[in-house]
């Protein structure tokens, strides 16, 4: 006959509380004696699709922070080139006379558009500024036609 262990409920610092054990629970099992939800590798059958988990759901914001990140580590271009040449070549017709033809080099047009990018982001940059200063993080026309009126009639980028 095994020894007796000695009563562990008046030592000090214990409580003297029993937990349930677990046969005590409540089962979980349907009526199969498994637990749904579970599947086994018999019940998988060759060309089953692949269950795929959920997709992945980021709080408000978190995505916002990761693109502003990533914009401004890379300096690439953000507007499409040849969209972007057709609009440059087709506001070049109006000020030729007789709608004669241009030629352009590439490195003219991707100037261009340098320049156009450039001038962009900083009149996003003052408008910001504008929507902060009226105590606003969303940016509206408002903000824009200020930051504009504030250039002055130039309308430069500034600091460039």
């Amino acid at each position: 006959m095994p020894p007796k262990r000695p009563s562990t409920g008046g030592q000090k610092g214990e409580s003297s509380v029993r937990r349930p054990s677990a046969a005590g629970r409540p089962s979980t099992a349907g009526p199969s004696g498994r637990k749904s939800g579970v599947a086994r590798r018999s019940d998988v059958q060759p060309g089953d699709p692949i269950p795929r988990g959920k997709k992945r759901r980021y709080r408000p914001g978190t995505l916002a922070l990761k693109e502003i990140r990533r914009y401004q580590n890379n300096t690439d271009l953000l507007m499409a080139k040849l969209p972007f040449a057709r609009l440059v070549r087709e506001i070049a017709l109006q000020f030729r006379p007789h709608n004669e033809e241009m030629r352009w080099q590439s490195q003219a047009i991707q100037a261009l558009q340098e320049s156009a990018e450039a001038f962009l982001v900083h009149l996003f940059e003052d408008t910001n500024l504008c929507a902060i200063h009226a105590k606003r993080v969303t940016i509206m026309q408002k903000d824009i036609q200020l930051a504009r009126r504030i250039r002055g009639v130039w309308g430069g980028a500034g600091w460039i």
